[in-house]
């Protein structure tokens, strides 16, 4: 996987908006499971196959899922992180977590997660990570000053909390108490 150049991060960015959020913005509509031909996207954009394949191809965190629809032409979705205003069913089946599973967050954050868990806020789902330089990774985002909380994922499932895995590895679930959570010492 190459670096993607300013220009093809700019498109990944317009992409994002797009099919996590607000697909109307290009004039689009996403199906209920979120996908949107390919070549409605490239004619809505105004971009190329190439440079659709680029992003796609070069996106660290695999975002978009690129498959083809019953009708055999190429479709296109974000893999996780639609707001809620989106409302998409992913078609994801429920999955058995690993024991842990971990979340990034910026430290300003921790008073509001002691008490209220993690929530989804304009997301259908909270995005946890498999390991904890992902999670640092997906932190830093948002600040410098990171704190990676463990999830108890497996005690979370045993307790019925309903766990999925998106196409690129992030495990989404609807909410974690804060009974479930722990702060990760370095």
């Amino acid at each position: 996987m190459t670096a993607l150049t300013r220009e093809q991060v700019r498109l990944s960015k317009r992409l994002s908006l797009v099919l996590r959020h607000r697909p109307e913005t290009a004039g689009l509509t996403l199906d209920p499971n979120g996908w949107v031909p390919v070549a409605e996207l490239l004619a809505a954009l105004k971009i190329s196959r190439a440079d659709l394949d680029a992003v796609v191809a070069g996106n660290d965190k695999s975002r978009f899922a690129v498959a083809p629809g019953a009708d055999g032409a190429d479709r296109i979705r974000a893999s996780q992180g639609h707001s809620r205003r989106v409302n998409v069913d992913l078609e994801l089946a429920a999955v058995e977590p690993p024991p842990v599973l971990f979340h990034g967050t910026p430290r300003a954050n921790l008073a509001s997660i002691r008490k209220e868990g993690l929530r989804p806020r304009s997301r259908n789902h909270v995005h946890l990570s498999p390991d904890v330089p992902t999670a640092l990774v997906v932190g830093r985002r948002r600040s410098t000053d990171v704190v990676v909380l463990e999830v108890r994922a497996g005690a979370m499932a045993g307790s019925g909390h309903v766990f999925h895995r998106s196409e690129n590895g992030v495990w989404l679930t609807a909410t974690v108490p804060p009974e479930f959570l722990r702060e990760r010492s370095e």
